[in-house]
């Protein structure tokens, strides 16, 4: 059952936790305003959520802190914990105080308050999860956010212009450099993933991919051996959320059928249970479901976008159809 959210100017809002502990055990991957837009529809469909985050921003806030501090980086993992907060009073003050940014010409400038409360919490407790799961209990967090791995990764891209291929290293290098990323790859090779991310996608009924950006926030995930092997051999069902619109940088005209091609290649044994994709963004319904259909996926095409034309998901049009999907009625 979809549970009843409200705006600031609203009066109604999800219930306690107690009434909320049913619903699958869902993990959902990402980072960014992907997984923020994902967690935001899948805490009104489940009690029982964890959220996966990459680990690799190396610029704004997080890249600072990470530079300065050796800290994994903390803003993608501080936008879920936002994502999971209530539509109460308590829920919105406590969202809007994370995500608040200093302004100042001083060296506070751009430093969001989440993410120093979060390091401040790792640099107490020494425990990444142990920090965020602090932050959860002080936000009122319907779910649980867990970073993909235990140390910061930097992104590798093979890009490709005018026919050269050339390699750039960092998340915001990928996202800007000019040409097609080819391809995506993880500086340390191997890095440790968090043994709670592990456990939670074997645990899981449902884990979800995307949306978000492809190749530094969705991809990443697969190229942790150790989660990608989880991912890979768990029992649960797996979902993939297609983008609304191309990520300037990373998938410029990227078809949506595109963006399954790219997740077989980097996954080729990776086997898919539903594909979900906004009436809006399918202009070859064939080619979409041939490319679902290698995965060994179902396509579903819903109306789940935001209804003022913008590239981003509404939080209620999403829940409604993934609570469907989770229940088998679509």
């Amino acid at each position: 059952m979809i549970h009843e959210r409200a705006g600031r100017g609203g009066a109604a809002h999800l219930p306690g936790k107690d009434a909320q502990a049913g619903g699958p055990r869902v993990v959902a991957l990402g980072g960014g305003h992907g997984l923020y837009a994902s967690l935001s529809a899948l805490r009104m469909v489940t009690g029982r959520l964890t959220a996966v985050v990459t680990v690799a921003d190396d610029g704004g806030s997080s890249g600072r802190l990470r530079r300065e501090l050796g800290v994994l980086p903390p803003g993608d993992l501080r936008m879920a914990l936002a994502a999971l907060c209530d539509d109460d009073e308590w829920g919105i003050t406590w969202s809007e105080v994370v995500q608040h940014r200093f302004r100042s010409e001083g060296e506070l400038h751009g430093h969001a308050v989440g993410n120093l409360l979060i390091v401040a919490l790792w640099e107490l407790l020494g425990d990444a999860v142990a920090g965020l799961d602090w932050v959860g209990r002080l936000l009122g967090a319907h779910g649980r956010v867990l970073p993909m791995a235990s140390v910061p990764l930097d992104i590798v891209a093979e890009v490709e212009l005018d026919g050269v291929v050339s390699t750039v290293r960092g998340q915001v290098a990928c996202a800007l450099t000019p040409g097609r990323v080819l391809s995506v790859s993880l500086v340390p090779e191997d890095p440790p993933a968090r043994p709670e991310a592990v456990a939670a996608v074997h645990d899981a009924d449902w884990v979800v991919f995307g949306p978000g950006s492809w190749f530094t926030s969705v991809l990443p995930h697969l190229k942790v051996p150790e989660l990608a092997r989880a991912l890979h051999g768990t029992k649960a069902r797996r979902l993939v959320t297609l983008n609304l619109a191309p990520q300037p940088g990373e998938t410029d005209d990227f078809s949506p059928q595109q963006h399954l091609d790219v997740l077989r290649q980097h996954a080729p044994d990776l086997s898919v249970d539903v594909v979900l994709a906004d009436t809006q963004v399918v202009d070859d319904h064939d080619a979409l479901e041939k490319a679902a259909a290698a995965l060994g996926a179902r396509l579903v095409i819903a109306d789940v976008a935001a209804s003022d034309g913008s590239p981003r998901h509404d939080p209620r049009r999403l829940a409604s159809v993934l609570d469907e999907i989770f229940l088998q009625k679509r």
